[in-house]
């Protein structure tokens, strides 16, 4: 079982009411991918924290979460949810099977 977690440094000019509305269409848009298992996203808590919005999904292995990136309902959430309120992103990717070889996630 892989989980990405995409963590988001936003643009100065996004609101409060504009990161709101984020979290919810990231939830309703990646829902409709049949590859995603889990799809959380949310906001900080602590102000200091440099990336006020993450997405994490869970995925049967890569090869699913591949299929879940070539889903043109990802794409749509890439051009209309993440360009044009994010300024950097870091992504990162785990194994979540004790014992599992990552090789063949």
């Amino acid at each position: 079982m892989v989980h990405h977690v995409a963590l988001y440094k936003l643009l100065p000019d996004v609101s409060q009411e504009t990161l709101e509305e984020m979290v919810r269409r990231t939830k309703s848009l990646l829902l409709k991918i049949p590859e995603a298992l889990a799809v959380r996203s949310g906001k900080r808590i602590d102000p200091r924290c440099e990336f006020p919005f993450f997405v994490a999904i869970d995925f049967e292995n890569l090869a699913k979460q591949e299929m879940f990136r070539d889903d043109p309902v990802y794409y749509k959430f890439i051009e209309e949810v993440i360009r044009p309120h994010t300024a950097a992103e870091v992504l990162l990717d785990y194994e979540m099977e004790p014992g599992r070889n990552v090789k063949y996630s």
